[in-house]
């Protein structure tokens, strides 16, 4: 594949940023909006030919001839610095099968976004400034998925926190906004800083950052014969895992570790995931392309790039699935608190990302050539469809009746009947019900959830009940409860500009699942073919139908049920209202232990004791100093005076020594 398309991809958004950044304060809203709308619309159609050549073409560029695998193709790959001949920082464009899918979900959700901003941003001061946002936005996520290197990820990695800040914080005369912009972006830099350290250790004892030669198959099976033919940083990965170091554990799984701590950070995986429930206050399309579909995949995708060393450490896949698993059961609990319905897609988030984070987790080669690897990616692609379908479809609720809380709604299917079918169909989706997209995808899932683990699969088949349950209880509690007194000002449906990537998004979301995903998205590059399991499946459809047969029977109409319910386990729901009081906590960790038992009496030993030691050595120099200024006066008869008692004094001391 010629170097022109993907330098494109990447090098539009860029010039968009660069263009409504730079000359946008000179330009109308409609030009600003439709200049942004075609430049990503223009990167989305290159995105398609190159992933759509990559998968199709049969090229021998991409598929090995002998085994019919799909290859790792470096379409270009420059130096940027070289500190020295082991130690070059190179910036290029890998494809290979989960680039060219990101490269697919990134334009394609992003694109959307573009799109239906030109509606629901309109009129909004610092318009031009929000579109060039996102085109920084789009540049810095594609420039991360198609990293050649560790380091060129890591690079990207922080200029997409950098854009998620600008985002989050765009209504920066609100405090709120402010707020949760700095709390995104202080919780994401101390998980990556574990992200660091971890690619300083395995680049300093693999002695490369490329990925091409972190992830060759070789290293995936660490029961292959280490030839002295096998190349030395292949070596080094096996010296890496057979050498203990603290508490036990390898050099390699230490380092895995702290790059997972990176993936924690960005994916909002417990115990870092406080910043994204606050984020939503940014605008809503923000949140559908940061916070549903893109952004938040980027700790999933960095395991997903780093699979191969991950299986040579199970360990470290271990605490993957822990992670995971523990997260999405509790992020599922307190949607079902909440009562911002941006909030409850933030948390539905979270806990849908912990799905993937468990995919991978209980990835084995073992079990069905690493089904939970291929599951994972699958319901990366899927969740995007459906999640920046439910977010911009709340985006069309906020919009037509200026508020997030579901108590300023109720019977809005009668008002905004497109809003409502496709918020429908997502809300099927997410659910996992046949034939929806994830209904696919959820299902690969639980499937090896369960040949590895029956306690990870039953956890997890109970976060699905209550994923279908707090959904279908949203979609109730909008659209079909008392509706509230709207006043003259009925809602209607979003213009076109806005409906359309709903409708659009809502057919991606019913047909998505029918795709051959196992044939294209695989860890090692060999075609799977999903068979459905479906004594899995079938009890998965139960578990979902019955969440959402609770949940119509709650709140489909309005009835004293759920306030009965919640009265009777008052603690369980406060704890899920208050978020199990994780914000709290860290609140008390930083003010009172933090600021109050650690900051503050250093800050009176530096005021105090340095500076006081600083303060007293000039006060002794000044005293000292007018002490013998008068010895300068400037009179003639003091300086003989002072000299005929020097001299005086030399004299005695002379003949005393001499005595």
């Amino acid at each position: 594949m010629a170097a022109t398309l993907p330098i494109l991809i990447l090098t539009i958004p860029l010039f968009m940023f660069l263009l409504l950044g730079l000359a946008g304060k000179w330009m109308s809203h409609r030009l600003a909006g439709v200049l942004g709308t075609l430049g990503m619309g223009t990167t989305m159609v290159l995105a398609y030919i190159t992933a759509f050549t990559y998968f199709f073409s049969g090229s021998s560029e991409f598929i090995d001839a002998s085994t019919h695998e799909r290859l790792q193709a470096i379409i270009f790959n420059v130096d940027w610095l070289q500190f020295y001949d082991k130690l070059v920082i190179r910036l290029g464009f890998l494809l290979d099968p989960i680039s060219a899918l990101l490269l697919v979900v990134i334009t394609t959700i992003s694109f959307m976004v573009h799109l239906y901003s030109n509606g629901y941003m309109e009129g909004e001061k610092g318009f031009q400034r929000y579109f060039a946002f996102l085109s920084l936005f789009s540049f810095s996520m594609l420039g991360l998925v198609v990293a050649t290197n560790i380091f060129q990820m890591y690079i990207f990695w922080e200029l997409v926190g950098a854009s998620s800040y600008l985002l989050i914080g765009f209504f920066y005369k609100l405090p709120s906004a402010v707020s949760a912009s700095k709390k995104a972006f202080i919780v994401t830099r101390f998980a990556d800083l574990g992200f660091l350290i971890g690619i300083l250790i395995l680049s300093f004892y693999t002695g490369t950052f490329n990925f091409t030669e972190l992830t060759s198959t070789g290293v995936a099976d660490n029961v292959y014969h280490v030839s002295l033919g096998t190349s030395e940083h292949i070596r080094n990965i096996f010296t890496m895992s057979a050498t203990p170091t603290f508490m036990g554990a390898s050099v390699l799984t230490w380092a895995l570790v702290l790059i997972f701590m990176g993936g924690m950070g960005k994916s909002a995986m417990m115990p870092l995931h406080i910043w994204l429930p606050d984020a939503m206050e940014g605008p809503t399309p923000v949140s559908a392309l940061i916070h549903a579909a893109t952004m938040v995949v980027a700790g999933v995708y960095l395991v997903a790039r780093l699979f191969p060393l991950y299986l040579m450490e199970v360990s470290a896949l271990d605490i993957v699935t822990v992670v995971g698993a523990l997260t999405a059961f509790y992020a599922a609990m307190v949607a079902c608190a909440q009562v911002d319905i941006k909030r409850v897609l933030a948390f539905s988030t979270i806990s849908q990302i912990a799905f993937m984070m468990v995919g991978l987790g209980v990835a084995r080669p073992e079990i069905h050539e690493g089904l939970g690897y291929m599951a994972s990616m699958f319901h990366l692609f899927t969740h995007a469809m459906f999640k920046a379908l439910l977010f911009l479809g709340a985006g069309a609720l906020i919009h037509a009746v200026h508020s997030n809380n579901y108590t300023a709604m109720g019977g809005l299917r009668k008002y905004m009947p497109i809003t409502h079918i496709t918020f429908l169909i997502g809300c099927l989706a997410i659910a996992g019900i046949w034939p929806f997209s994830g209904f696919f995808s959820k299902d690969e899932i639980l499937t090896a959830a369960y040949e590895q683990s029956p306690f990870v699969g039953i956890w997890m088949s109970m976060v699905a009940g209550l994923t279908a349950f707090y959904m279908f209880r949203l979609y109730y509690l909008i659209f079909w409860w008392n509706e509230p007194d709207y006043g003259h000002h009925r809602p209607h449906d979003a213009p076109w500009v806005m409906s359309l990537p709903l409708i659009i998004l809502a057919a991606v979301s019913v047909v998505a699942g029918w795709i051959p995903f196992g044939e294209l998205v695989t860890w090692n590059g060999e075609p799977y073919e999903i068979h459905i399991d479906w004594s899995v499946a079938s009890m998965s459809l139960i578990i979902a139908v019955a969440g959402i047969a609770l949940a119509t029977v709650l709140y489909r109409k309005e009835n004293p049920l759920p306030d009965k319910i919640a009265n009777s386990v008052k603690w369980l729901w406060t704890c899920c209202y208050h978020r199990f009081y994780w914000d709290e906590l860290y609140q008390f960790i930083t003010h009172k232990i933090i600021f109050g038992c650690v900051s503050r009496p250093i800050a009176w030993f530096d005021r105090h004791i340095i500076d006081g030691a600083m303060d007293g050595m000039a006060i002794v120099t000044n005293k000292a100093s007018n002490a013998i200024k008068g010895l300068q006066s400037g009179s003639l008869q003091m300086y003989v005076w002072w000299y005929v008692v020097g001299a005086a004094v030399l004299g005695i001391i002379t003949v005393l020594c001499v005595l």
